[in-house]
């Protein structure tokens, strides 16, 4: 029987945990350096849709000239123009699912006998989980996003050829062309994703010894001081003239001249970038057969390339936690339904329902 209603509190801890992924020059003869981003400022020139002048405006707005300059404060990042490649590392490590449940706890109308028993469907779905092929599928499809690169996202795009080293702790590396992995679909594993999948449904079961060291080397085709991809950040409010801030990790350079470029701390994607890379493993929502793209796993099928929901709610995670005792048949963890509502728990966040 569905709950009616889920806890009035209900939240879920990450179970991937996901180090930020630094970029390096990476030389000829096997040696890195940090990739710095640098602060700059630019002369470009204005690309925006001109709207026609009114009638009445035309006589004046012929009378000036229009300013065709666009100068702007800028940040990038680039290789050495000694590099032969980029490198890009980071560490995973995915966390026992039993742990995700963070808090259960009622509101004032919330009936403590329907909390109990949620609580139970919720440790027995995550029991029979643990036993089942779904966290196993699941797994592989976490690997398979780590050996096809797509956590690189824009660098991936622009490469030539990308060699991904997937690492165990204490164990020799597994070697990817991520380039020959696809991005779309999911089966067919080789024997290497079944490897590493192998150390993540580990982790999730319960083993603290799983941790992963990923690397990946990106061969753009070209040599010199080639632009890479680190994260952007997000300003609210920043000053007129400043394009485009980019996510480092440490401390900027002291006493520069003013007026040169600034170097700034290593160019890194963040561990929010990774994780919906990773996680992007949702071809079980209504659309699939239709676009042939999985989605990351977000409750509602959020997706910000198409500024869209793919997921109503009949179909959306909060609809599928209300039906987590129905483990015989809907929820199932070994079923689609099942698997999804399993990433979504894994994927975390506040699923809490006011009366």
């Amino acid at each position: 029987m569905s709950f009616k209603k889920l806890p009035g509190v209900l939240s879920f801890q990450r179970c991937l945990l996901a180090s930020d992924a630094l970029f390096f020059n990476l030389l000829d003869d096997g040696s890195t350096t940090p990739l710095h981003v640098i602060r700059h400022g630019i002369r470009g020139t204005q690309n925006i849709v001109k709207k026609s002048a009114k009638k009445e405006q035309a006589a004046a707005a012929s009378a000036k000239r229009e300013e065709v300059s666009n100068i702007q404060t800028t940040d990038t990042a680039k290789l050495a123009p000694d590099a032969a490649k980029l490198r890009v590392r980071f560490e995973l490590r995915f966390l026992d699912i039993a742990q995700a449940l963070f808090a259960c706890a009622p509101s004032k109308t919330d009936d403590t006998a329907e909390l109990q028993r949620f609580r139970q469907a919720w440790s027995a779905f995550i029991a029979k989980a643990k036993t089942g092929t779904g966290l196993q599928e699941l797994a592989r499809r976490y690997a398979r996003n780590l050996a096809n690169g797509r956590w690189l996202w824009r660098n991936r795009a622009a490469a030539a050829h990308v060699l991904v080293r997937i690492t165990p702790a204490g164990e020799q590396p597994m070697t990817f062309n991520a380039l020959d992995i696809p991005l779309n679909s999911f089966g067919n594993y080789s024997p290497d994703e079944e490897k590493v999948a192998a150390y993540i449904a580990k982790g999730l079961c319960g083993a603290r010894d799983a941790t992963l060291i990923i690397e990946a080397d990106v061969d753009f085709g070209a040599r010199g001081a080639i632009e890479v991809f680190p994260s952007q950040n997000y300003l609210e409010g920043k000053e007129k003239g400043f394009a485009r801030p980019l996510y480092c990790v440490g401390d900027a350079e002291e006493n520069h001249d003013k007026n040169s470029p600034k170097k700034l701390a290593q160019a890194a994607l963040r561990d929010q970038k990774i994780s919906n890379a990773i996680r992007t493993i949702d071809t079980w929502y209504p659309d699939f057969a239709a676009r042939q793209i999985p989605l990351p796993v977000e409750p509602n099928g959020a997706s910000l390339d198409a500024q869209l929901f793919f997921r109503n709610n009949a179909d959306s995670g909060f609809k599928y936690m209300q039906q987590i005792d129905d483990l015989d048949a809907a929820m199932n963890p070994d079923s689609e339904k099942g698997m999804f509502l399993l990433a979504c728990m894994i994927r975390g966040g506040v699923f809490s329902e006011s009366a």
